[in-house]
């Protein structure tokens, strides 16, 4: 990602600008709290992603999981978990812009040679991205925990203070699940940010073969959604195995269980693939809808969109 531009006479020749202030990463934080939105709207395929991971023989396809949901409880049915998930995503989607901003110019300004920054970009994003959803991560789990309790255990209530009152006394809660949590959205986050800055770079190199700075706001947004788009979909299929381990984790059955166990009695292949099609059409999706938002509120703020300024 690019900061915002600073006098010619000032500009840093290093592809990261590490002099922002923190009223700038905070309007990163707003920015990317506000981009999981469209996650909120997404909470019906969601639900049903993780009953069908769950619940396989009930909900054996994306379209009988929405009748079924539908038929036994309606819309609210259908939006169930949204308060958590709301939470869960606001929180991490925030932290995660806005630390990867902070972790990318902390990391320049720490290297403090152009060149080194420039061979070794693609090793600042990946680092960058790994400490930001770390952190992002253990903010996110209790609202995960409750999200998926909530969405695939009949018996757990579905009021949000009174599932957040229940979960609390059990001694999983809240970082249960950090484990798989990580290895979900680390690699995830990761793939996400290492795809979409390179493939902005490469838009921009031999797709349009001019300079972010020599075109107009919506193609520059265009070239966002394409690189967020791209990056969604290779950031999903990476992550599918241990997001599938979350949501079984929920079930009564395998709540004590290891996630070797889980793994043994499931099945690879199973847990690999049951539920990938809708997760790929929700957070592919989510992620270049994101990208988007985040920097269609950044480009009205003045900040400028994200990547494309390597030489």
């Amino acid at each position: 990602m690019d900061f915002p531009r600073q006098p010619a006479a000032q500009q840093p020749k290093s592809p990261v600008d590490s002099s922002q202030s923190m009223p700038y990463y905070g309007l990163c934080f707003v920015g990317g709290a506000l981009s999981s939105s469209i996650r909120w709207i997404k909470t019906p395929l969601d639900n049903v992603k993780c009953n069908m991971q769950v619940y396989p023989s009930i909900y054996p396809s994306f379209r009988q999981g929405l009748v079924v949901i539908y038929r036994s409880e309606g819309v609210r049915g259908l939006y169930r978990g949204l308060v958590p998930t709301v939470l869960a995503y606001g929180t991490q989607t925030g932290v995660k812009y806005g630390m990867y901003e902070v972790m990318k110019s902390k990391i320049t300004s720490l290297i403090n040679d152009d060149q080194v920054v420039r061979e070794y970009r693609g090793l600042i994003y990946v680092a960058s991205a790994a400490c930001a959803e770390a952190v992002a991560d253990v903010l996110m789990c209790p609202w995960e925990m409750l999200k998926v309790r909530t969405q695939t255990d009949p018996t757990f209530p579905k009021k949000f203070l009174h599932g957040l009152r229940l979960i609390s006394t059990e001694p999983s809660f809240p970082f249960g699940s950090l484990a798989p949590l990580m290895c979900r959205q680390l690699p995830s986050t990761i793939v996400n940010f290492y795809t979409f800055e390179n493939t902005v770079n490469l838009i921009y190199k031999h797709g349009l073969k001019k300079p972010k700075e020599s075109c107009n706001t919506m193609t520059q947004l265009g070239v966002t959604f394409a690189a967020g788009y791209g990056a969604g979909f290779f950031s999903t299929t990476c992550s599918h195995l241990p997001d599938s381990l979350v949501s079984l984790k929920a079930r009564p059955e395998f709540a004590n269980a290891s996630y070797v166990s889980i793994i043994r009695q499931v099945g690879l292949w199973e847990l690999s693939t049951k539920g990938l099609g809708p997760r790929v059409a929700i957070t592919g999706s989510v992620i270049g809808f994101q990208w988007l938002f985040y920097d269609s509120f950044k480009t009205c703020l003045g900040l400028g969109t994200s990547g494309g300024s390597e030489e």
